[in-house]
């Protein structure tokens, strides 16, 4: 038949975090919806001056992941305050008795769930030496629930390195998988954050999620439901079409397939394939094929149609009667994207509801003008 390839769609987003030897201060989370990450990923931050937002404001530029602040229920404190005599003290309770809950400051309840997370990345400031107070609590609480996740470290710091924060963490997390070296931004190379993330992120072994991908396909006024290959073909289509469905014009080719241009390129995974009535595969990077019986070549598998005989996907595609309108799309479209298609209010904001609010109160919201979900705690 002929080549099929694919030029990979990513892209990336990124939020707010923490830093200097000492941090505070709490601001609302955002989720950033983002293309091309594998497995589900959350960014639980701290940040007391303000470095560790900035931290994932850009990290969140480069990475799918919904974000999470952890405050403290005092915010008045001031930890710096009487030559650092109230951060002191919180740390030297956790470090006299670290298994006790009670050793450790309150924090403000999480509503957050880990169940649904595959990775987690975690922005903390530095402490004299230590992981900063705050952070531990969170951690401290949530160790069982990371058992088994794999988990990197963003430490902001002034000056002092982070092998004490690392170590805090290990205690913490016994057992997690850590996809990497923690990255350490300090005063010296804050000014290159956005590069230093970038240069850290692909040395990471993010954990892929098991969870299978469908998407919807439409023909006069039919659908059928595909679960998509697990590559990255399929990843930056996925992707692709969570920002967007994609409509194409498919024709008869071969008395085998229907097959039309997207519009748009994506990454290349050719193997040598005998296709079934039902897969979908992916021509020249650029061509969605929908088969209706077997052809051999060495091209890009994409997915298969769920649960169709050929005589099924034979009168769907509508196979020897000419070309046909197909719309690709997210199976099952959540609520959420529902209301961010509410993008255009005159509010800032728009709930899981589809209400517009200028400032919203507690739950998930989109923010109109920058299409990112917000998690209010």
């Amino acid at each position: 038949m002929r080549f099929r390839h694919f030029f990979m769609l990513l892209a990336a987003m990124i939020l707010t975090c923490c830093s200097s030897d000492n941090e505070m201060k709490a601001e609302t989370p955002s989720l950033v919806p983002a293309m091309g990450q594998t497995g589900k990923t959350l960014v639980a931050y701290y940040s007391y001056t303000g470095n560790c937002r900035s931290i994932v404001s850009e990290l969140t530029k480069q990475l799918e992941a919904d974000v999470l602040e952890i405050t403290p229920v005092d915010k008045s404190q001031r930890y710096e305050a009487n030559n650092y005599a109230i951060g002191t003290q919180l740390l030297n309770a956790i470090k006299a008795n670290p298994d006790d809950e009670a050793s450790y400051p309150p924090i403000d309840p999480v509503s957050v769930s880990l169940d649904g997370y595959d990775n987690v990345i975690i922005v903390t400031p530095l402490w004299w030496s230590q992981m900063a107070a705050i952070m531990q609590t969170y951690l401290f609480r949530n160790a069982a629930a990371m058992a088994g996740k794999h988990v990197a470290l963003i430490v902001s710091s002034h000056s002092s390195s982070i092998g004490g924060v690392e170590r805090d963490a290990r205690r913490l997390l016994p057992d997690v998988e850590w996809m990497g070296d923690a990255l350490w931004i300090n005063n010296s190379n804050r000014s290159k954050t956005a590069s230093l993330i970038q240069q850290w992120l692909p040395n990471l072994n993010f954990k892929t999620s098991t969870t299978a991908m469908k998407m919807t396909i439409t023909i006069g006024g039919n659908t059928m439901t595909a679960t998509l290959a697990d590559n990255s073909s399929a990843r930056a289509l996925y992707a692709a079409l969570q920002q967007a469905p994609i409509t194409y014009e498919a024709h008869d080719y071969g008395d085998f397939e229907k097959v039309g241009p997207l519009g748009q390129s994506f990454p290349q995974n050719n193997e040598s394939i005998t296709t079934e009535p039902g897969d979908l595969i992916l021509y020249q990077g650029n061509n969605l094929c929908i088969y209706y019986d077997v052809n051999t070549w060495s091209f890009t598998r994409i997915g298969r149609i769920d649960n169709a005989t050929q005589a099924d996907v034979r009168n769907f595609v509508k196979a020897g009667q000419g070309n046909v309108k197909v719309t690709l799309a997210v199976a099952a479209a959540t609520a959420l994207r529902s209301a961010e298609a509410k993008k255009g209010s005159s509010h800032a904001y728009v709930g899981l509801n589809g209400v517009a609010a200028s400032r919203p109160g507690k739950g998930v919201y989109i923010r109109d003008d920058k299409k990112k979900k917000i998690y209010s705690l």
